[in-house]
């Protein structure tokens, strides 16, 4: 076996970590914000160690450029539609836990909840 090899399968496998542990966070975790915080967080670090461990078994220039934006549209849709769904729980009034300390929007008053 190769080192490229070795550190795709290690990449792959911690890929896969990252993603056992943002299910396990999308249980565990206290409330509808934390909870989409933590998987858009997992998917999208997920995501990018798969991709990597893909790039190490498969390495040119041409997989490399396919990975890059594979990785860049999914950095950035994941981004995006994890604020989204956020902002229409805060906007249908999801509550947030009793230890959450801060809320911005609220204090801004730009937004307006129903």
């Amino acid at each position: 076996m190769s080192l490229l090899y070795t550190l795709g399968v290690i990449s792959m496998i911690a890929g896969a970590v990252v993603f056992l542990i943002g299910a396990i966070g999308l249980i565990r975790l206290p409330d509808f914000y934390s909870r989409l915080s933590g998987v858009t967080i997992a998917g999208a670090l997920g995501t990018a160690l798969l991709l990597l461990g893909l790039l190490l078994h498969y390495p040119t220039v041409g997989n490399a450029l396919k990975i890059g934006l594979a990785l860049l549209i999914q950095l950035s849709t994941a981004a995006v539609g994890g604020n989204a769904i956020v902002r229409a729980g805060y906007l249908t009034g999801v509550k947030p836990t009793e230890g959450t300390k801060f809320d911005d929007l609220a204090t801004t008053g730009t937004e307006k909840r129903s």
